[in-house]
């Protein structure tokens, strides 16, 4: 009997060993299974250091970066600046049309004049041509008229000094007022640059500041300042370029309107010598 128990107690011992060994291996499973689902579920929901700074990086990052938003989430002083250009880029175009216009419309009717100065031969008959008019061409016949008139038809050496004298001054005034206005095209080009340049060192502050506050260097705190530091530098060139080469343009054409004055003083000049040179075979003539 006693050898029956024991063969009994062995059989029982062995079976609890067996079932103690299944559980243990049965909870290792279920923890490795635990783990694979947690690491699954972490990478879908960001739950990996990874994907939470790409999600943190994404929700910093500006919603808007075209060139108006942008402009809106600027800072006073970066807006004061691009405001500052697009006014200087506005007021460039404005002049360039305006001043077209008028050069255009001076020249048609300075190179009218000349002709009618090339056709007449008598200086009385172009201030009759030309009396009504407030032109360039117009106001250098009067005035030789009126110097003509004031002389008491002397036509010697002095006469024609005092007309070349008048002459000069009516140039330099026409020259003046058809110049008008484009030397803020000059200061536009010259300053514009800088200005930018301004608004650019201002953003790259702000990154540098943003990377300070953040204690980060990712791209989300650095992008929104060196945005606006680029959108400051492009506004610049696009008002500075533009302005350069208007007033360029302009240069040339005053300079062109410029020497059809130059015409028409030297056509004026030889109409006083004609009258001038008939005068005295007039008193040459009568002297015989």
């Amino acid at each position: 009997m006693s050898w029956r128990a024991s063969t009994r107690w062995r059989t029982a011992l062995h079976r609890e060993q067996a079932e103690t060994d299944e559980g243990r291996e049965a909870t290792m499973s279920h923890r490795r299974l635990g783990r694979r689902i947690g690491m699954l579920a972490g990478a879908m929901f960001g739950m990996l250091p990874g994907a939470s700074r790409a999600a943190a990086d994404a929700a910093l990052l500006p919603r808007n970066l075209s060139p108006w938003g942008m402009f809106e989430s600027a800072d006073i002083v970066v807006k004061a600046v691009v405001i500052g250009l697009a006014f200087a880029s506005l007021v460039t175009w404005t002049v360039w049309l305006a001043k077209t216009v008028e050069i255009r419309r001076k020249t048609t009717l300075a190179r009218q004049r000349i002709g009618l100065l090339e056709r007449d031969t008598q200086l009385a008959e172009v201030e009759q041509a030309s009396r009504d008019g407030s032109d360039a061409v117009a106001q250098i016949v009067q005035s030789a008229s009126r110097e003509a008139t004031l002389s008491g038809g002397m036509f010697d050496d002095g006469f024609k000094e005092r007309i070349a004298l008048r002459l000069e001054r009516v140039e330099a005034a026409m020259s003046r007022q058809i110049a008008r206005g484009t030397g803020v095209l000059a200061t536009i080009g010259a300053t514009a640059p800088f200005v930018g340049l301004f608004g650019t060192v201002w953003g790259i502050m702000n990154a540098f500041i943003g990377i300070s506050e953040a204690h980060t260097t990712n791209l989300a705190v650095v992008a929104p300042g060196i945005a606006e530091a680029l959108l400051a530098t492009a506004l610049g060139l696009v008002a500075a370029i533009p302005a350069v080469v208007i007033y360029n343009h302009l240069t040339r054409s005053i300079a062109a309107y410029r020497a059809l004055l130059g015409d028409a003083s030297v056509m004026v000049m030889l109409l006083v010598s004609r009258e001038g040179d008939r005068s005295l075979f007039r008193l040459a003539r009568a002297a015989e």
